[in-house]
């Protein structure tokens, strides 16, 4: 069970509740601290106080003030009038996180929500009810508006939901399993839809599932090195000590650790005297990737356990303060540099493809064909995957440079964090199915180096892998196999891949 205070939510216990369903619960403490803030609220609007959002209307109509009489459907109003999104849903998993983050920030009790509101994110989650939410028209400030706003209709028994792999109505939904649609009080319409959320639900799943990938990208790199007959000398760690990056230091002796009792490896001089980049640089590449990749979780780390919406409700101190928390410009930067990492773990092994599968820089058959010549083998695999790390560098160019000003210039300046952060889990899709042809690949070349020398822990995630595609002995569809590696690769688990690289301290907790 995870108990959702607010301040101390782990990117492990989003994993848990997302992933594997496990269920939520509110903290009591924090509960009352949200009661006593919508008591705030109350106070305040009997006093006449003038307050953006709660008595005024939104945006550039920020000086309109509202009639008592018409609060309530002030927010009804914006949550309809916001509900702007477009394109395909985002998927299950995404919605689902967006729940739990969106309460987590609730929670914390500056929003000045009813408890009622919270519960009933809390309800969707522990039931698996999912909102329907487009994925584009979000400009990553003001909050994620449209993608919200989506979300705020389940609340309201409007929209579609998916529920037991099924987009549904809501009110057919919430009538089946008696839960009583969601009223919108005061403010609370303009609190569940300005916040960073969106962006930041997909950035937590890009983190994850890219965090999984660079490690299985680590053991497919050992592979290949091991089909080319890699030399070991490069992952010396005194070579890398001394360049004193600690993600390379633990890149290099991740891989050293992978391959300690491979007889497929030389040494230096043994065959050649060093390796191309694509296999020599391994640890300086890697490294790097891991560097944006943990940049990345620290942001959203902080961002998870932040209050984001506006303006915010000092209870204590009987003040109402608008701001601009909503702005996503910390988790933009962040989801554009972990494209880069993402960009990069897919560029360089798309390389090592290239020389497993090329005659001119091995010695292996000419694109691992079991009949050459008649047979293409894996050739046009290797098409795919440039076509793929091409798509991803168009694709990485930063979304957070761009602005466009909106609500008659009132809101001048926006991240474009969502589209971010979108691009981002787009790319780790195009790299995961790279490292899955790369996979294909080194399979087929440690098959005719010889699979009794292979490392143990190699050998392994070989046996793993040939049980999802088998040997190529002649040609085929090989869409199917790149398919069924890559949602291998996906659905695999986290601590799974890690016992295979894990060594000592070694890991990125």
């Amino acid at each position: 069970m995870v108990i959702l205070t607010g301040k101390a939510l782990t990117l492990d216990e989003v994993e848990r509740v997302v992933w594997k369903q496990e269920q939520v619960t509110l903290s009591r403490e924090a509960v009352a601290k949200v009661q006593a803030n919508r008591n705030t609220v109350a106070h305040l609007i009997a006093q006449k106080r003038t307050m953006y959002g709660i008595n005024t209307g939104f945006g550039k109509f920020s000086d309109v003030v509202i009639e008592d009489a018409d609060l309530d459907d002030l927010q009804l109003n914006l949550i309809h009038s916001h509900a702007c999104g477009v394109g395909e849903p985002f998927s299950e998993v995404i919605s689902r996180t967006m729940l739990l983050l969106r309460a987590n920030a609730l929670i914390q009790g500056y929003s000045g929500v009813r408890p009622q509101l919270v519960n009933q994110l809390i309800e969707f989650v522990n039931a698996g009810i999912h909102p329907v939410i487009p994925q584009q028209g979000s400009l990553g400030a003001s909050g994620d508006l449209a993608p919200l706003s989506h979300l705020a209709l389940a609340l309201m028994g409007e929209g579609e939901v998916f529920y037991h792999g099924e987009r549904l109505p809501t009110l057919e939904v919430l009538t089946e399993i008696s839960i009583t649609p969601l009223t919108l009080k005061a403010k609370e319409g303009l609190a569940l839809i300005n916040g960073t959320q969106a962006m930041t639900a997909v950035g937590v799943v890009t983190y994850l599932e890219m965090e999984k990938l660079l490690h299985q990208s680590e053991l497919t790199a050992a592979m290949t090195v091991e089909g080319l007959q890699g030399i070991m000398d490069a992952f010396d760690p005194d070579l890398h000590r001394i360049r004193g990056h600690q993600e390379q230091i633990d890149v290099a002796e991740r891989i050293a650790y992978i391959l300690h009792d491979s007889e497929l490896t030389t040494r230096q001089g043994e065959i050649r005297v060093q390796d191309a980049y694509s296999l020599r640089c391994i640890p300086q590449v890697l490294g790097a990737c891991w560097q944006s990749v943990l940049y990345a979780k620290e942001k959203l780390e902080t961002e998870i356990n932040a209050v984001t919406d506006n303006p915010l409700i000092f209870s204590e101190e009987n003040k109402v303060i608008s701001g601009g928390n909503f702005h996503g410009q910390p988790i933009a930067f962040a989801m554009d540099f972990i494209k880069l990492g993402i960009a990069e773990t897919a560029s360089i092994s798309e390389r090592r493809i290239e020389r497993l599968v090329n005659p001119q820089l091995n010695d292996l058959p000419p694109f691992l064909s079991p009949n050459p010549g008649l047979e293409s083998g894996a050739m046009i695999m290797q098409y795919s995957a440039a076509s793929l790390v091409s798509e991803n560098k168009t694709l990485a160019h930063p979304a957070s440079v761009d602005s466009i000003p909106s609500s008659a210039n009132q809101e001048d300046h926006v991240s474009m964090g969502t589209i971010a952060a979108r691009h981002a889990l787009s790319m780790l899709t195009n790299t995961r199915r790279v490292v899955a042809i790369e996979l294909i690949c080194a399979m087929q070349a440690v098959e005719y180096r010889g699979l009794e020398g292979m490392a143990t822990a190699t050998k392994e995630f070989y046996q793993q892998a040939r049980r999802i595609v088998p040997r190529i002995i002649k040609d085929r569809v090989f869409s199917t196999d790149i398919e069924n590696i890559s949602n291998w690769l996906k659905e695999a688990r986290e601590s799974d891949v890690r016992q295979n690289l894990t060594k000592g301290g070694v890991t990125h907790e």
